[in-house]
């Protein structure tokens, strides 16, 4: 009989903001000319997006844009200014954080490699969404996540450049006889486009670290089995919303996703450009042309003295 281990936040990792982890801080400085600038603190790589809430603000102007990109280590992302110079600003305030960018421009017609090294046979299956599977809500319209299985443990691989900005190598127990569990060793990558691809499903022992910059063909890890069957999956998605109220406000059930889908395009042996059809097998092609595709010229010469 297999077995089911579910987190009581189901909605996967990258679905929730989560601010007890304490990723990013932010505090204010009242400047000589009586300015107050806030600076954001972050402990993690990746761009993050902050929305900030005045309970109070006197002797300045109301804020038009409410939701920060929180790129840099430590960033000075807004500066408050008098609207009397002679008295101070008055303020108080809450702030929310999520990881991604807001509303990114990403390419939907992107092109994939698959997550494993050429002349493999991967099967492909499309995976559900684990809220509408055990607590009943609606899967979201855009909805698309794959989990890539192989006959044996294999080495997971980038199919797009990024920087690491998750390595969770966590949990080293057998999942042989689990169906679902939350509990994944996990490495999450930033795309250029601001599109985040999630892979879960490692055995302990990562290969990449968080800041680490990866291209297609980079090795993530070793792929672990669960349900008596080796794979590994992978999410794309994007930060569409930074309404955190709304998600405050609802239960698991009607919870929204802040984050948009992204169905991918993967260049296969089978086909060049094309989506995955599920439970079928596919050979994965990676070609110079998408190693190369987004490295700059500097990468490129460093690549070809190897």
């Amino acid at each position: 009989m297999k077995k089911v281990a579910i987190s009581l936040v189901i909605c996967l990792s990258i679905l929730t903001a989560n601010a007890q982890q304490k990723e990013l801080t932010i505090s204010s400085k009242v400047n000589n000319d009586k300015s107050v600038t806030l600076t954001a603190e972050k402990s993690s790589p990746g761009s993050y997006t902050v929305v900030l809430n005045f309970k109070s603000l006197t002797n300045s102007d109301n804020l038009n844009q409410p939701a920060f990109k929180i790129k840099y280590e430590t960033d000075n992302f807004l500066t408050l200014r008098p609207n009397n110079k002679d008295q101070g600003i008055g303020y108080s305030y809450s702030y929310s954080y999520i990881r991604g960018e807001l509303n990114p421009k990403y390419n939907a017609q992107f092109l994939y490699t698959l997550p494993y090294a050429n002349g493999k046979k991967v099967r492909v299956a499309e995976s559900g969404f684990m809220n509408a599977a055990y607590f009943g809500s609606t899967t979201p319209a855009d909805w698309k996540a794959y989990r890539f299985y192989t006959e044996q443990a294999d080495t997971v691989i980038a199919i797009r450049k990024g920087i690491v900005v998750k390595a969770a190598d966590l949990f080293d127990q057998d999942n042989k006889e689990v169906e679902f569990t939350s509990k994944v060793n996990e490495v999450m990558i930033e795309h250029a486009d601001g599109t985040l691809a999630s892979y879960k499903g490692f055995r302990k022992g990562l290969l990449v670290k968080e800041g680490q910059t990866v291209f297609p063909g980079t090795a993530l890890g070793l792929s672990h089995m669960q349900n008596e069957r080796y794979g590994i999956s992978i999410i794309i998605t994007y930060l569409k919303s930074a309404d955190f109220e709304s998600v405050r406000n609802q239960g698991i059930k009607d919870r929204k996703s802040l984050y948009g889908f992204i169905t991918p395009f993967f260049c296969t042996v089978e086909s060049a450009n094309d989506i995955l059809t599920t439970q079928k097998y596919y050979t994965p092609l990676i070609t110079p042309e998408i190693i190369q595709k987004e490295m700059t010229k500097k990468e490129i010469k460093n690549l070809t003295k190897k």
